[in-house]
């Protein structure tokens, strides 16, 4: 199932309608550079359009004839784009000439030239036409395919604001975390002098909450000379892993792939000291380098130290363990509402809403035991009293889809499906950023303003104001999680979401299926140490370009 991201075309079409009807383009129509009627009718028939985009995603679900039809239109919704951005440039080429005295010789020059500026706009007029006609067809098969105006779901919108603050909130682990905290506090939890703590569990069970409840109790905090913490899901070879350690306990960039120098550099830190360390989210089977990491700790490490490794993989877990590994088991279905009703009514009592509280206990119970999706869920539904609506995502189609990749929880599809879409826009966006990446909040709405995902307003000042509250509202529904520094991040699953929602525009280089990337408008890489030409030369045939943007996993 190919969900076609609706967002993506709602969001894209009220920029374009904004634009055309923007000073730059109204002056332009002044000139008669651009046919004024036909602009307006290429602006009423996208708005024609877009009033039954939400219908449409409701009704792609079920009918392949609607999301073919979704899918077409966005191609040509992004041809639109381009095409209004070409003669933007053009409008704003011819504003800064007017307003700069330092152009008047190139405005003469131009002067003598003015079949090269009317061939320019005769060109445009002719493409706007041929769109024009394109999108003209898709208005007639709207209705052939039963969509309706305003017959859509209707989408959550920004949570209210409260004075009343939602602490993050564990259910149903307080057993399983006495029960470890025993074993990291006792020297003698096995017959090495380093003991390794397995927490296994499929993804979004949560074992890194686990973990962070154990790394940040007060008592343990106590009883280890150092604590470093290290997520390792992205590196498969002795030499990053190393690295990784390594910087995890200095805070220090290390440029050095002498895995002698990095071990002996890591022996020095670690010599005499009683550690904590946490890998998380540990991916990598090859035996030979979970041996080596086994190794490595047992040989540094002094009488007391211990591990904690997170990991969907029980055979990793066989490789690494000397005392018996945790299995995460999902939250019991009492433990799940609670948690769901946490997200969803705050600090208020979920007794005060009756009706409420039994269609809650249903949707908890279809999470599944997961406190990923009674998270999201929960955030979806914050603030909400109205039954119809905690209804309609009881029994939405979305709960019985069966995605391409396992990966996605229906819960988190229908928490995507909910969104307003200019923040469903904001969220795909985040799929250029590598799994475990983290980003700060500033930078991440600099590049949703840059990248006009922002709705245009006079007052950039408010426009920022606008972008720091979609980054707000997205945090507050789990989509985006404060990490343990300064930044933020994405759960593994969230960001196996925003990529499958945002396939053929979104790409990250390294996760390239195919060498299709002709319509990919945004798009990042892994920086590495030599970025020569061949490592972009699949990007040759990427024409609609606009985010290239490098990445790295090294925080420094």
């Amino acid at each position: 199932m190919a969900l076609i991201g609706e967002a993506l075309i709602s969001a894209s079409v009220q920029v374009l309608c904004d634009k055309i009807t923007s000073a730059l383009f109204v002056d332009l129509f002044w000139h008669k550079k651009l046919d004024k009627p036909l602009l307006m009718k290429l602006n009423n028939t996208l708005l024609t359009l877009n009033v039954v985009l939400d219908d449409a995603e409701d009704k792609q679900i079920v009918n392949p004839a609607v999301r073919k039809w979704l899918d077409e239109l966005k191609h040509v919704v992004f041809d639109a784009a381009d095409l209004l951005d070409e003669i933007d440039t053009e409008a704003l080429r011819r504003k800064l000439e007017g307003e700069d005295q330092t152009h008047k010789l190139t405005n003469k020059v131009w002067n003598f030239l003015p079949s090269s500026r009317n061939h320019f706009y005769q060109s445009m007029n002719v493409k706007i036409q041929e769109l024009l006609q394109r999108l003209e067809s898709f208005v007639q098969q709207k209705s052939a395919l039963g969509l309706r105006e305003g017959a859509g779901r209707q989408v959550s919108q920004k949570t209210p604001t409260t004075p009343l603050v939602l602490e993050p909130c564990v259910y149903g682990r307080d057993e399983v975390k006495e029960k470890l905290s025993k074993v990291l506090l006792s020297d003698n939890a096995s017959k090495d002098d380093v003991s390794f703590l397995t927490i296994v569990g499929m993804g979004g069970v949560g074992k890194t909450t686990l973990a962070r409840m154990l790394y940040n109790d007060d008592n343990v905090k106590g009883h280890f000379t150092l604590k470093a913490w290290a997520c390792v899901s992205d590196y498969n070879d002795c030499i990053k892993i190393t690295k990784t350690l390594l910087e995890a306990v200095t805070s220090k960039p290390c440029n050095t792939e002498n895995l002698n120098l990095l071990q002996e550099d890591l022996r020095e830190q670690l010599r005499g000291r009683k550690f904590l360390f946490v890998l998380d989210d540990l991916w990598n089977e090859n035996n030979q380098d979970l041996n080596y990491v086994r190794v490595l700790f047992i040989t540094l490490g002094t009488r007391g130290s211990k591990v904690i490794i997170t990991t969907r993989n029980k055979n990793i877990a066989s490789v690494m363990q000397n005392v018996p590994i945790q299995y995460l088991e999902p939250l019991s279905p009492e433990d799940c509402w609670l948690l769901l009703s946490k997200h969803a009514f705050g600090n208020e009592k979920c007794s005060a809403h009756p009706n409420l509280e039994r269609i809650g206990k249903q949707i908890a119970l279809k999470c599944r035991g997961l406190p990923l999706a009674a998270q999201t869920l929960g955030g979806l539904l914050r603030c909400n009293i109205d039954s119809e609506e905690w209804n309609r995502i009881l029994n939405s189609s979305i709960w019985e889809l069966q995605f391409e990749t396992s990966d996605i929880i229906p819960a988190l599809a229908l928490s995507y499906h909910y969104l307003p879409a200019q923040l469903k826009l904001c969220f795909v966006y985040c799929s250029i950023f590598p799994k475990d990446y983290e980003f700060e909040k500033e930078y991440t709405i600099q590049l949703w303003m840059a990248e006009g995902l922002i709705p245009q307003v006079e007052n950039a000042n408010k426009m920022e104001e606008m972008a720091q509250n979609y980054f707000d509202e997205l945090s507050s529904r789990s989509l985006l999680q404060k990490s343990n520094k300064s930044g933020f991040t994405m759960h593994d699953l969230i960001n196996d979401l925003a990529m499958f929602m945002s396939r053929g525009f979104c790409l990250r280089l390294e996760e390239r299926e195919s060498l299709k990337v002709e319509r990919v408008r945004h798009l990042s890489y892994a920086r590495g140490e030599l970025d020569v030409a061949p490592k972009f030369k699949p990007l040759y045939g990427a024409k609609s370009l606009r985010t290239f943007l490098p990445t790295s996993l090294d925080p420094y």
